[in-house]
């Protein structure tokens, strides 16, 4: 079979299109609730389809991971509850636009470059998915280490201008992040001898609460004032507008793909950066940055999107997940009787290209489905607050016991609910909270696999990091962000000008 036969398949089956078709509807409200991820829904997915052949269950559960992706920013808009981790950047302007009755606007925008990432990162899948793997498989684990530190200084561009608030909070979010058991030596760290905290934290609690509870609290200081009324005119933004961003878009998508295509990384972490990119090269952006910015909904929804095509080239080419959804997939494929990796685009290159196929029809549907039903999606926001804040809390509760089925994770939410408020009411960013407890894991593991890796001595990680191209380019990017956040490098800057 050609290429063009298994392009044609998804397309030509109509049981096949109605199946991608359904999985992108429900992912978009899978993605929407807070605390019911694409993951779980992809998890649960495979105890139902494991009995059905090979090509339907893999369009239904593409459908439900681009639907998820683009999902999460519906309520990260409409409430400031980010439906998924890689949807926390988008709630930055996003929340702010429909705080002026623009979110209507603020999700047309999303919904369209949603779909220009997607494809670009879909069309990197399907030309480059070889070179990119390569470039993937040359990351050793200090420069995943150091990726994990780029984002980590992140903060700066989430802090409001304070760097000193970003630092803290980021560092309290890897903090969060290291509770529990040592996964290598198995002793236990922050549990301070309480049994619940040996199983870790959640950061779907912590997100949940930081941004959903939070959020809560704070609109209690405004209760019996109006509810703001959305402007729903031209749901699908002009042309102007979009060619406008369009530069930037194809930037962060760029981003996007490489990111997602680096084993263990993922939308979230590239919209962050994305985001950060954004700020870094937009000179003078209508709206300020967290006030409401276009710039600041393009650059992570593109990204995040991006890396949806992106996660499937090390899957596809080395057999090596680029995400947790694809880390399931590889499973569902293993109960197929198929093999990810290299022999698979050699043996079955038709299976590569039906997979092509269904997430660009997949990217289609997220696009139809994403800008029909606005008006009545927004009603949310016009609610009075005597009833918006109980949905708030009851979304909240409900998402955070999702996720493990346990109350323990209801009464971590609801704590950390209660520490974001008052970090909101001192001036402390949320945003870099959730990037560390993100960060955490993948700093500490790489940090233990590149010491040992180099018997314990700095100095060998140090010429290591020296020695490797990749190494110095990313620690120079490491030194030069951290400079350029400090007082020294606007100072310099100044005397120049």
């Amino acid at each position: 079979m050609d290429a063009l036969q298994a392009l044609l398949i998804p397309v030509l089956n109509p049981d096949l299109l109605a199946l991608i078709g359904l999985g992108t509807l429900a992912g978009i409200y899978v993605g929407a609730i807070p605390g019911l991820s694409v993951t779980m829904a992809v998890s649960i997915l495979i105890s139902f389809t494991f009995s059905w052949e090979v090509y339907p269950a893999l369009a239904l559960m593409i459908g439900i991971y681009m639907g998820g992706v683009y999902g999460g920013s519906r309520t990260a808009i409409l409430l400031n509850i980010p439906g998924a981790p890689s949807a926390i950047a988008t709630a930055l302007d996003g929340f702010p636009m429909a705080q002026k009755g623009l979110a209507g606007e603020a999700i047309g925008i999303v919904t369209v470059v949603s779909f220009i990432g997607g494809f670009i990162g879909i069309f990197a899948l399907a030309a480059f998915a070889p070179t990119i793997s390569d470039f993937a498989i040359r990351f050793q684990p200090r420069d995943y280490m150091m990726l994990g530190m780029l984002g980590i200084l992140l903060v700066g561009s989430l802090s409001g201008g304070s760097l000193v608030k970003g630092i803290f909070a980021g560092a309290f979010g890897i903090a969060i992040g290291a509770v529990g058991m040592d996964p290598l030596t198995f002793t236990e760290r922050f549990t301070f001898d309480i049994p619940a905290m040996r199983q870790g934290v959640s950061f779907i609690a912590v997100m949940i609460g930081m941004f959903g509870i939070s959020e809560g609290l704070m609109q209690l200081h405004t209760v019996n004032a109006a509810a703001v009324k959305q402007k729903i005119g031209r749901i699908v933004p002009s042309w102007a507008s979009v060619r406008k961003h369009l530069p930037l878009g194809a930037q962060t998508s760029a981003i996007g793909t490489v990111i997602g295509a680096l084993p263990g990384t993922g939308g979230d972490i590239a919209a962050l950066m994305a985001y950060d990119h954004a700020r870094r090269v937009t000179k003078n952006p209508e709206v300020p940055f967290g006030k409401g910015a276009i710039e600041g909904l393009v650059a992570p929804e593109t990204a995040n999107n991006a890396a949806v095509g992106g996660a499937f080239i090390p899957m596809l080419t080395l057999g090596i997940p680029g995400d947790a959804v694809t880390a399931i997939m590889i499973g569902a494929l293993f109960i197929h009787g198929l093999n990810p990796g290299p022999l698979l685009m050699t043996s079955q290159p038709d299976m590569f290209w039906f997979i092509v196929s269904a997430l660009a029809l997949a990217n289609v549907f997220m696009l139809i489905f994403g800008l029909t039903g606005i008006r009545v999606f927004v009603k949310i926001v016009e609610l009075p607050r005597t009833v918006l804040l109980p949905v708030i809390l009851l979304l909240s509760i409900v998402g955070a016991y999702a996720v493990n089925n346990s109350l323990s994770d209801v009464y971590w939410m609801l704590g950390f609910g209660v520490f974001g408020y008052f970090l909101r009411l001192y001036g402390y960013p949320l945003a870099p909270v959730i990037l560390g407890v993100i960060m955490s894991r993948l700093l500490d593991d790489n940090w233990r696999r590149a010491i040992i890796s180099d018997r314990e001595e700095l100095d060998r990680l140090f010429l290591g990091i020296v020695s490797s191209p990749l190494s110095l380019a990313l620690f120079c990017a490491v030194v030069l962000i951290f400079v350029s956040k400090t007082p020294l490098w606007g100072l310099v800057f100044r005397k120049k000008g």
